[in-house]
């Protein structure tokens, strides 16, 4: 009995490690702005889009200014409102970099040009100063 419980074990952490290390291949392929090179992309009109994938809590304390807000839990009912950006690179923000990673893959898979903001809205505002 302790060699099936064993296996089952090591099958589940097998599982889970798998998981991950199929995010993190996944993500690694995610362009990646850090504050400054989002700033510079900025510059030029029309360049890129910013979408704000935080709660609707989080973007009354603060946002990017000229941001659109689609929180991530709501992101895959809400793509057609992106469909007018189809062609511009949507470059997705959180708090740190997290959810937005998460974000720019959902859109990649939908067709998108997506990237995320490295750092999220802390790095952004700390750089901004």
């Amino acid at each position: 009995m302790k060699s099936v419980t064993q296996t089952i074990f090591l099958s589940i952490i097998g599982l889970v490690l798998a998981f991950y290390l199929v995010r993190f291949l996944r993500t690694r392929s995610v362009k990646q702005y850090s504050p400054s090179e989002l700033a510079a992309r900025l510059s030029s009109p029309g360049a890129v889009m910013l979408l704000d994938v935080r709660t609707e809590g989080e973007r009354k304390f603060q946002f990017i200014k000229g941001s659109a807000h689609i929180p991530l839990h709501e992101l895959r009912k809400r793509l057609e409102e992106l469909a007018r950006h189809r062609e511009r690179e949507i470059v997705c923000y959180c708090q740190s970099g997290s959810r937005s990673l998460s974000a720019a893959l959902i859109l990649i898979d939908q067709g998108y040009k997506a990237a995320s903001l490295r750092g999220g809205i802390v790095d952004w505002n700390f750089h901004q100063r």
